[in-house]
């Protein structure tokens, strides 16, 4: 039996809110990481090495190439680590009921708008 319209907005509006209260439980029941982006920093941080690696050697050989190489090889494991860094904060700002940033207020406010929406939003 197909759910109303109502009833598919109420689930959304649960969905949301079980999001936006504990996200950790949420990436555990459905599967997905908490931080999508981890593997494309760390591939970024290898090819960084790697790039400076290969750009030392180049200048150890005394071959402009294979400087050039490496160079463009750190360059790109740069522009891969700080694409992922923000997709995951642009992630993490979506996530943020009303798409608001949450990090400028106190520990203690957001705190006690939690206890709050447990307690008093039923």
């Amino acid at each position: 039996m197909p759910l109303s319209e109502h009833e598919r907005k109420l689930l959304a509006q649960m969905e949301e809110a079980f999001l936006a209260d504990d996200p950790r439980l949420v990436s555990t029941l459905t599967g997905t990481r908490l931080y999508p982006g981890r593997n494309r920093v760390i591939s970024g941080v290898a090819l960084i090495f790697l790039g400076l690696a290969t750009l030392f050697a180049g200048l150890i050989v005394k071959t402009i190439p294979v400087g050039i190489l490496g160079f463009l090889i750190s360059l790109a494991g740069v522009t891969l680590a700080i694409s992922a860094l923000t997709g995951v904060s642009a992630l993490r700002a979506s996530r943020t009921p009303g798409g608001k940033k949450s990090g400028k207020r106190s520990l203690s406010s957001r705190m006690e708008d939690r206890w709050e929406r447990r307690n008093f939003d039923k």
